[in-house]
């Protein structure tokens, strides 16, 4: 088993667009119980993976309560970073 953020780096080496959400919900079964699993660090993390140029920001909207959701998507030179890092 892969630590988690590299887990979450992994997930977006299939091209696809993901929220925090969508990963949360991707990795809850095995990541779950992890202290780091929280959604405040989840953020965090995906902010660092697209300030570290490892993931992009694709879009953003607003849910049904108002709050702000953000998509992240990597193009393929970050996936080819993300595979070269985690082998």
């Amino acid at each position: 088993m892969r630590p988690l953020f590299q887990e979450v780096l992994y997930l977006y080496t299939d091209g696809k667009e993901r929220s925090r959400q969508m990963v949360q919900d991707e990795l809850r079964d095995t990541y779950g119980n992890f202290r780091f699993f929280k959604d405040k660090k989840m953020d965090e993390a995906l902010h660092t993976a697209m300030s570290n140029g490892l993931i992009g920001e694709s879009r953003y909207e607003l849910d049904e309560n108002g709050e702000l959701v953000m998509y992240y998507q990597s193009d393929q030179d970050m996936i080819d970073l993300i595979k070269n890092y985690i082998k």
